[in-house]
């Protein structure tokens, strides 16, 4: 296997970060990396939010916690396993050296069809892949959550974000503090059909 494969293969999420600080050049040089990817037409809708001040994690935090809160009431969980949800969430949160958000520009589309909207969505998540191949390589660990896509309108109220940019994916970045096991992948045999 060649070396570019092997780092390919190597990168994990890491969920637990050390506390030292990033460098923004170090972020930038990431970001810019991920806005190599390949989009439809060559629209490039993905925008980047970062996310660094306490004040801007707190209002992050408290904008999915509450949606949090609702889902999970809405779906009779103890209260007591609703605090510790939220808990663990905003703990991750606040430890993240770096949180980045990425959006959808809505307005980044050629015609109002379904098929040109997740065209959009699927070109923000290769971007999305290549942002964390862009931590890999700059020796940063990362993982990517969900949580904004059950949240958008609160998600951009509480960051103030263009009306057009759509929360899709959340990324946390940081020097790992953690050895994530060995991945355990499906055979490729079950995976693929030759036709």
């Amino acid at each position: 296997m060649n070396e570019y494969h092997h780092f390919l293969r190597t990168r994990r999420s890491i969920r637990r970060f050390n506390p030292d600080p990033v460098p923004a050049s170090v972020i930038d040089t990431i970001l810019a990396t991920a806005t190599f990817a390949p989009s439809a037409h060559n629209l490039q809708p993905w925008r980047f939010v970062r996310i660094q001040s306490d004040s801007a994690k707190e209002k992050l935090g408290e904008a999915l916690m509450a949606k949090m809160r609702g889902d999970m009431e809405a779906e009779n969980a103890s209260q007591a396993k609703i605090q510790e949800r939220i808990a663990v969430s905003l703990r991750r949160i606040a430890e993240a050296p770096v949180i980045i958000l990425l959006c959808r520009d809505e307005t980044a589309i050629q015609k109002d069809e379904q098929e040109e909207e997740i065209m959009g969505i699927q070109s923000v998540a290769i971007a999305g892949l290549q942002l964390l191949l862009g931590a890999h390589a700059e020796g940063l660990g990362g993982n990517w959550i969900c949580w904004s896509l059950y949240a958008q309108e609160a998600t951009k109220k509480a960051l103030d974000l263009p009306k057009s940019w759509l929360p899709e994916i959340i990324f946390f970045l940081g020097y790992a503090n953690e050895t994530p096991p060995n991945a355990v992948r499906k055979s490729l045999e079950n995976l693929r059909i030759t036709i």
